[in-house]
């Protein structure tokens, strides 16, 4: 997949554009059923399929605030290329864009700009200044400028359209089985290892500390997890919280204070700097404080048999045809 940071030369010419637009957070099976059909539509016509998404959410800009997302724009772009999209275009929202009108934004970027030939929308997509632009709009400039114009109708899960909003709400929950329903793959992260205190390596059990990109993550605990790393997977053990063990302080703090401690199984490679996407596939059970380092090693010994009990008795998690090991 190529990436298309802004509005600027295209990489040669493109035959025939298929786009979507939206910001896509989750990725989840809605947005699929989108991606899928960009996709679909454009190898029917011998063409591109583009995406276009923006380096920041737009309540940012127009709230001034940051949200939490389920996805980053490092994840998402990230699922795209693993979806197969040719290209992702990333712009960048400031209050330049968020003032242009919808109309500007189809003649502008998706038909002078982009030469799109065909937009497939979600639903429910709005963009342009005061969220005007919309399926009716595209489609009454469609035969104005001359592409295509289809709208994908909404996913369902339990009788209910599947949403971001859902689906950060039960990731926040702890509710990871009904999350995954929605995401169609299991809730993940991707974060940046970065230095703590080393102690875990000295108790002999290395941890990545992983810093997530602004992304919701599960309730404190214990998790077995699988990372993926350099096109391979590890089975994991991650904890997320205030490791109480070693925090005089009482457990009370707020969420983004919580921290992701990722023990990978048989793995003694160093991973400061890089970016990881953690895989939650079931809790194992809540944060515990310990009196003493040797209990707390040995509930990790149980946590570790636990975990690889279950991955092999549920067959969890599949391998991709990647290196998994299980230590």
């Amino acid at each position: 997949m190529e990436k298309i940071y802004g509005i600027k030369a295209l990489p040669g010419e493109l035959h025939y554009p298929v786009a979507t637009l939206g910001v896509f957070d989750g990725v989840h099976r809605g947005h699929q059923k989108i991606i899928d059909r960009v996709r679909q539509h454009a190898m029917e016509k011998k063409g591109e399929s583009v995406v276009i998404t923006f380096n920041r959410h737009p309540k940012t800009v127009i709230e001034n605030r940051i949200p939490s997302f389920i996805t980053s724009l490092e994840h998402r772009l990230t699922l795209f290329d693993q979806m197969g999209v040719d290209y992702a275009v990333v712009l960048n929202f400031n209050r330049e864009l968020a003032h242009m009108s919808a109309e500007d934004f189809i003649h502008e970027i998706l038909v002078d700009w982009l030469g799109v030939k065909c937009v497939i929308l979600g639903f429910d997509c709005r963009f342009g200044k005061n969220r005007k632009g919309d399926i009716t709009l595209v489609r009454k400039l469609s035969d104005k400028y001359g592409f295509e114009v289809y709208e994908c109708p909404p996913v369902f899960h339990n009788n209910q359209i599947i949403s971001s909003t859902a689906i950060r709400q039960a990731i926040l929950e702890g509710a990871l089985e009904r999350a995954e329903e929605m995401l169609g793959r299991p809730v993940s992260i991707l974060g940046t290892v970065v230095r703590r205190s080393g102690r875990g390596r000295t108790l002999g059990y290395p941890t990545a500390n992983v810093h997530p990109h602004h992304e919701v993550r599960p309730p404190r605990g214990v998790y077995g997890t699988k990372i993926h790393w350099a096109d391979k997977e590890y089975l994991a053990l991650t904890n997320i919280g205030l490791r109480p063990t070693f925090t005089k302080e009482p457990l009370v703090s707020e969420d983004g204070d919580l921290e992701i401690e990722v023990h990978i199984l048989d793995f003694q490679d160093s991973l400061y700097g890089k970016d990881i996407e953690v895989q939650f596939l079931f809790k194992i059970r809540d944060e515990i404080s310990f009196k003493t380092e040797t209990e707390l090693k040995t509930q990790i010994e149980r946590d570790k048999e636990i975990f690889l009990k279950k991955v092999l008795t549920d067959n969890l998690p599949k391998d991709n045809g990647n290196t998994l090991n299980i230590g």
